[in-house]
């Protein structure tokens, strides 16, 4: 077998020969140099005649053969190119793909504006306008079917500005672990970008597509306000570096519409913005917030929809009224609202069975809701007020990015300082949804009436005013 990097000769021929029928936009520019063990892409953004992601995968010693896309459709033929110059012609079939012996790359091509007229436009397909595209990874990276631990990879990006999860070298070369194309996050190509800083943390930010009234600055002010408020929350920002792709949505005003977390390593964000919002908008804006919310707590594996969902719901209110943007009784107002749609979602099922559908329900983000402020509440109640759900938050995060339901549960009576989780849930998960609200609600001295929500004193007013009270990263209660 040849070594991994053949002579510079030899390589530029390949590279003639690999243009053959791809409409290549000549030859790329020196790229640098890689790992010879590693796994390589090399990733073309092309904008004519329409947009597309050429994509070269150099196959290292001891590749697997086995390949697959992990989002099968937008590619339907891989070309597997010999060093002697052969090609072949795969045909990938439910998005896997065998390579034959002695394949030395393959080429391949995602074509973006082909696949959103098809797919019409979409978080993971594709997206955008102007020079400027989103698309997920998992979309248009072939990866090998089983990821070792030792694989290397390298990923390196031309012909267009782009945004992934990781960050990049100088060379614009990035250098991953295998386990990084199982989730390979979002992607942003072209656009324009900003950035927003807090005290532990950077949001690198991609606007892919031009808004009427609001300015890159007004973009980056929103999300700095909005990953603020997750530090009411957290003792620290989740994160050091995280990716946010900012997607104007033509035809739409308001602020933004939908927001998604994809959790590569670090995690990846993206989020639809109507086209014509205008900054005042955001001061009532929850989605961003809501998905920068979702760092707060790790990755549950396997995954619980009601519990992440219901976490971020439960503070999204909570973490807006603690940094002032809105006061404690709209907070209140926005959960009983909740509380209600779900409740009237629900009918006469048990949570059990109110979460055990899909999993973008009302009843799945709205019973998760209840039970993270009732164990909130119970929490402070058990302490004295003096341990609550952020610090269960805080300790999982030592624990790593990946946790599990029962560990959730582990943590949560460590921080108690006795069992409370598992008896706290089967109130919950076995009765009628939404059977515990109203006691709950009382005891906060949160009422509601025909002229709206009051908050009165009760027995457990203090707590309720600790839940929702100012504070600033590092306040205590």
């Amino acid at each position: 077998m040849s070594p991994p990097f053949a002579p510079a000769r030899r390589w530029l021929a390949l590279l003639l020969l690999a243009c053959v029928g791809l409409s290549c936009q000549g030859l790329p520019r020196p790229r640098p140099v890689g790992d010879p063990a590693a796994l390589r892409y090399n990733i073309t953004y092309v904008r004519e005649p329409e947009h597309a992601l050429d994509v070269e995968v150099v196959l290292a010693r001891g590749t697997p053969r086995d390949f697959m896309f992990s989002g099968p459709g937008g590619v339907d033929t891989v070309h597997a190119w010999r060093e002697d110059g052969q090609v072949r012609a795969l045909p990938v079939r439910e998005g896997a793909v065998s390579v034959p012996g002695g394949t030395r790359f393959l080429r391949y091509r995602y074509a973006l504006d082909a696949r959103i007229r098809q797919e019409g436009p979409d978080f993971f397909s594709g997206m955008g306008e102007g020079d400027a595209r989103h698309v997920a990874g998992r979309e248009y990276l072939i990866r090998p079917r089983v990821v070792t631990p030792e694989l290397r990879v390298e990923l390196y990006v031309e012909g267009a500005d782009a945004l992934l999860p990781w960050l990049p070298e100088d060379s614009g070369l990035y250098r991953l672990r295998g386990e990084d194309l199982v989730d390979s996050g979002f992607h942003g190509f072209g656009g324009r970008r900003c950035q927003a800083r807090l005290p532990d943390a950077v949001l690198d930010v991609a606007i892919l597509g031009t808004f009427t009234h609001l300015r890159d600055a007004d973009v980056c002010a929103w999300l700095k306000q909005a990953a603020e408020e997750v530090r009411t929350v957290r003792s620290a920002f989740p994160h050091p570096r995280i990716t946010v792709r900012v997607v104007p949505v033509p035809g739409r005003d308001g602020s933004s519409l939908f927001g998604m977390v994809r959790w590569s390593s670090p995690p990846s964000i993206s989020i639809l913005v109507g086209k014509d919002t205008e900054a005042a908008a955001f001061e009532r804006d929850w989605v961003a917030v809501h998905e920068l919310l979702h760092l707060a707590h790790p990755v549950l594996v396997p995954r619980v929809p009601w519990l992440s969902e219901g976490l971020a719901t439960y503070y999204t209110e909570v973490a807006r009224a603690r940094s002032g943007r809105q006061s404690a009784q709209r907070a209140w107002e926005e959960l009983l609202d909740g509380f209600a749609r779900g409740r009237q979602w629900s009918g006469a099922r048990t949570m059990q069975e109110a979460v055990s559908g899909s999993p973008y329900s009302l009843g799945v983000y709205w019973t998760g809701a209840l039970f993270a402020l009732h164990l909130d509440v119970e929490l402070r109640r058990v302490t004295g007020n003096k341990r609550r759900l952020d610090d269960v938050l805080d300790a999982l995060a030592t624990r790593g990015s990946t946790s599990t339901f029962g560990a959730f549960g582990e943590v949560v009576d460590s921080v108690a300082g006795q069992p409370l989780f598992d008896a706290l849930l089967a109130r919950h998960l076995e009765r009628p949804a939404f059977a515990e609200m109203d006691a709950l609600l009382e005891a906060l001295g949160v009422r509601a009436d025909t002229a709206g929500v009051k908050l009165v004193p009760a027995r457990d007013s203090l707590l309720r005013e600790a839940v929702d009270g100012r504070r600033t990263r590092g306040a205590t209660d």
